[in-house]
């Protein structure tokens, strides 16, 4: 067998699971989407929407957005958490996020911390937090996991998503308030009935 033959079938074996591969993520990123309470052409919007506010954080070409802000998005209404240093880099997030096409709300939740109080230990803290209760979704019978993003910054959860019912909402709220080292819980969930939703 020459050389050419060799190379010509490990590229196509290469091309194939590269082929197959992209399949089943697709299959299962679609999955995923349908699963949720949001029709996908609005979960297709929102990623489109978060990218776009990244862009915009990096293009700022300030450090403090880009890691200090977390930028969820749900039905074009974009919630930002997370810690920075200055009261104009919270300004700028928001501004920033506004600019966006598309968006419809932005939910200002940064808090500002001067760089020398930032401490690894909060960072641990809120990552425990937030697995413990992602954790604890999974397992939740009531609870559709894929319809909530989660975000624990100083021992504060943000909830965003949307909820089936209230009864729903009320036991993932109950969720977070009982895990340990949790301050408060802080709910941006819609229902699913809410005509708000459009």
């Amino acid at each position: 067998m020459t050389f050419l033959r060799i190379f010509f079938i490990l590229f196509c074996m290469s091309t194939l699971q590269s082929c197959v591969t992209a399949a089943v993520s697709a299959v299962a990123t679609t999955g995923v989407l349908l699963a949720q309470e949001r029709s996908v052409g609005t979960a297709v919007d929102d990623t489109g929407i978060w990218a776009s506010v990244k862009e915009k954080y990096l293009r700022q070409n300030a450090q403090d957005l880009l890691a200090g802000v977390n930028v969820e998005v749900v039905e074009a209404r974009v919630l930002l958490t997370g810690v920075v240093d200055t009261s104009e880099t919270r300004i700028d997030a928001v501004r920033l996020a506004w600019q966006v096409e598309g968006v419809k709300e932005v939910i200002n939740e940064i808090k500002i911390e001067p760089r020398s109080q930032k401490k690894l230990k909060h960072i641990a803290k809120d990552n425990w937090i937030a697995t413990q209760l992602k954790t604890k979704m999974l397992f939740a019978r009531n609870i559709r996991t894929l319809n909530y993003s989660i975000d624990v910054i100083r021992n504060t959860v943000y909830l965003m998503g949307i909820a089936r019912d209230q009864q729903e909402l009320d036991e993932l709220t109950h969720m977070a308030s009982t895990i340990k080292g949790v301050d408060k819980v802080v709910s941006h969930v819609r229902l699913k009935d809410n005509p708000e939703r459009g």
